[in-house]
């Protein structure tokens, strides 16, 4: 009987705290950008991030080292949510599903008051300008794949300055609801695509 309950202890898999759970990361993420968006970064208590998660504070540091660890991993999960979309056939198309996908994202509550922000340490935090400059190349990484497709479907010429293009396509839309704070409807969206492309297409 000894010998059974020995080997019983051995196969039993840890349970709780023990075992980070993704239910549990995704709460500790949500809580976080609350604390960040009523407080401001540097008024971040991970006790009280914990505290909403309905974890404890050693929750967070089984997944993260420090409060910028966990901001840079938050923010990056936020990010994938701009994925890049599937080929829509046409310049023009993809770059109103790209607009449309980036609206969803910075009309939520917490984003708009995150990313002023978040630019706000970019300028008095090194870490926080490297996680600043990150955010950018992963969406600018999503307009580079709708360049690549325009200039596949020849709508665009592969010797497009892509750099500046770049900027071109979310600034509009970006400079309106984060700095602005306003949300274009539908319509004023699709609006907002037509003249982008007509400027990408000035551009080459």
């Amino acid at each position: 009987m000894e010998h059974k309950r020995s080997d019983a202890r051995k196969k039993r898999t840890p349970s709780g705290a023990a075992v980070p759970r993704a239910e549990l990361t995704d709460a500790l993420y949500r809580a976080f950008f609350i604390e960040w968006a009523e407080t401001g970064f540097a008024a971040i208590s991970l006790e009280r991030v914990a505290a909403r998660a309905g974890a404890g504070k050693a929750a967070i540091y089984r997944r993260w080292s420090s409060r910028n660890a966990f901001a840079a991993e938050a923010v990056e999960a936020l990010s994938l949510q701009i994925a890049t979309i599937e080929d829509q056939g046409s310049l023009d198309a993809d770059v109103r599903g790209f607009l449309f996908r980036l609206r969803a994202v910075l009309r939520h509550p917490l984003i708009r008051r995150i990313l002023p922000d978040l630019h706000a340490e970019a300028a008095r935090s090194p870490e926080m300008r490297a996680l600043n400059a990150h955010v950018a190349l992963q969406r600018r990484a999503h307009g580079l794949v709708l360049l690549e497709r325009a200039m596949a479907r020849r709508e665009l010429p592969s010797t497009l300055d892509t750099e500046l293009a770049l900027d071109l396509i979310p600034a509009p839309l970006y400079w309106r609801m984060v700095i602005v704070g306003a949300t274009p409807s539908r319509a004023e969206v699709i609006k907002l695509a037509s003249a982008i492309t007509a400027g990408l297409r000035a551009l080459a």
